[in-house]
């Protein structure tokens, strides 16, 4: 069988350059010498616990060079790769190894504890334990397909699979950044979720990039890894935008080297202030690892997630639903769920289970999840547009609105508030402050102060948590709800 392309690529660049820098993570600086060694070190070590081509492997491991390791190491052995999301746990971690198959893993050393069963695991501090040497890969073999698991925030995790990714519009994506060789970009997102695996790992490998990686996302110290590293782009996520912007404002943040922000989903309200602030060019996107179809906003129009950018077509269904199709067809499918598949590409469209506008110009406007809509009073609601006006705030860090069981028979709304650190704020303040931001039959019913939000390892707060909590004893009610 024949490697796969980004190997060979892997391979061009150490060629190209063994002693530049690939990715600096910390005070570790991997260049394309030790990425390609360390590589094939990984793919020995696999092939010597019994994983063969064809077989799948699961990564379970936080940001750092060994995913890389592993992760390429799997590609090189000639095997399928399964990132795992670290934060998963009991049902849903035990269905997404036993789902996707997978006969090996290649999992952190603090969270073995968690994986059990018939399972082959390769701790992370034994993974680069084998020898250097290129492997060789049997002829008419092949390596099958890799999975990558939704977040799952609504039911359990659906793996998906692309029979033929369209490449094409991500690396145009890429291209429109106007980064050179050799400069650097920035991620804080992690590795596991298709953004940072994808757009900036992968991404810095094909246009010769060096990735500054981020062991996790931290608003405190978010620009001075920018500034240490001369990182001139990067990529955010829902509400790491507005996250950094509620920082205390200081005289130096245009003082650093970035030029560009890769975004997907900033408020219209945060997008010319950030762009401001921190000196720099915000290009929005909208995409999903379930089906390769891309919205680019370039115009820098705030609030629009753009138009539809590469061969995919978009359109909005009569119930507000986001549709997209490629010209080839069904290019993905949720593996072992014929049925979600079945549904997801009804009609002959992509169903994206998001709501969105389109206006008379072609831009497309995201509306929130058409699964966290709340219905009160015979009116639909978004939870989505609930949040951007509590999240205008000042006091307010984030927020997430959602349906609790009303007496009336339809939803009532909670919404659960972080607010600032060290900033006063009390539930009527909020309320009046959405009299003037949100429709009255949208007001919400309950209001709960917390100091986090449930969240998924790629920023997503999970709904499912939040509503399976319901009214808990620290929500504040909102006077003359009973019986109105």
């Amino acid at each position: 069988m024949s490697r796969p392309a980004i190997v060979d690529l892997i391979l061009e660049r150490c060629g190209q350059h063994p002693d530049r820098v690939y990715v600096r993570f910390g005070s570790r600086n991997v260049r394309w010498a030790e990425l390609v060694g360390s590589m094939w070190r990984a793919a020995n070590r696999l092939r010597a616990v019994g994983v063969e081509p064809g077989n799948r492997v699961a990564v379970m491991l936080p940001n750092s060079p060994e995913f890389l390791f592993a992760y390429f190491g799997a590609l090189a052995a000639g095997a399928a790769t399964v990132p795992v999301n670290t934060a998963q746990r009991g049902a849903a971690l035990e269905h997404i190894l036993h789902d996707s198959g997978s006969v090996a893993i290649v999992v952190d050393d603090s969270l073995r504890h968690l994986v059990s069963g018939e399972l082959t695991v390769v701790e992370r501090a034994t993974l680069c334990d084998g020898e250097a040497n290129e492997v060789d890969l049997p002829p008419g073999a092949s390596s099958g397909l890799g999975i990558l698991y939704t977040s799952g925030t609504t039911g359990p995790p659906k793996g998906v699979v692309a029979e033929g990714y369209d490449l094409a519009p991500i690396q145009g994506l890429l291209e429109l950044l106007e980064i050179s060789l050799g400069e650097t970009v920035y991620t804080a997102l992690p590795l596991f979720h298709g953004n940072a695996l994808i757009l900036s790992a992968m991404g810095s490998i094909w246009n010769d990039w060096t990735l500054m990686l981020a062991e996790r996302f931290s608003a405190s110290r978010f620009w001075d890894d920018i500034r240490s590293s001369g990182a001139v782009g990067f990529t955010a996520l829902g509400a790491m935008i507005p996250i950094l912007l509620k920082q205390p404002e200081r005289r130096s943040d245009p003082d650093n080297p970035a030029r560009v922000c890769l975004s997907a989903g900033c408020p219209e309200w945060a997008w010319d202030e950030f762009e401001r602030r921190f000196g720099l060019r915000l290009i929005e996107f909208y995409g999903m690892v379930d089906h390769p179809g891309y919205l680019v906003n370039k115009e820098g129009r705030a609030g629009s997630m753009g138009k539809p950018f590469g061969s995919s077509e978009f359109r909005v269904a009569e119930d507000g639903e986001l549709l997209m199709r490629h010209p080839r067809g069904r290019l993905t499918h949720y593996h072992n769920r014929p049925d979600a598949t079945e549904e997801a590409y009804r009609g002959g469209w992509f169903h994206t289970g998001d709501l969105a506008r389109v206006d008379e110009d072609g831009f497309y406007y995201y509306l929130g999840r058409k699964k966290e809509s709340i219905r009160r009073r015979g009116e639909n609601i978004s939870a989505w547009e609930i949040e951007t006006a509590v999240n205008r705030h000042p006091a307010v860090q984030e927020s997430a609105a959602h349906a609790v069981s009303s007496e009336l028979g339809e939803d009532e709304i909670k919404l659960v508030v972080v607010p600032r650190a060290g900033v006063e704020l009390t539930p009527e303040e909020l309320i009046e402050f959405c009299k003037g931001n949100v429709a009255e039959y949208a007001l919400p019913a309950y209001i709960e102060f917390r100091d986090a939000l449930p969240k998924t390892g790629t920023h997503r707060i999970q709904y499912a948590a939040l509503k399976a909590e319901g009214i808990t004893p620290a929500t504040w009610e909102r006077p003359l709800q009973r019986g109105r």
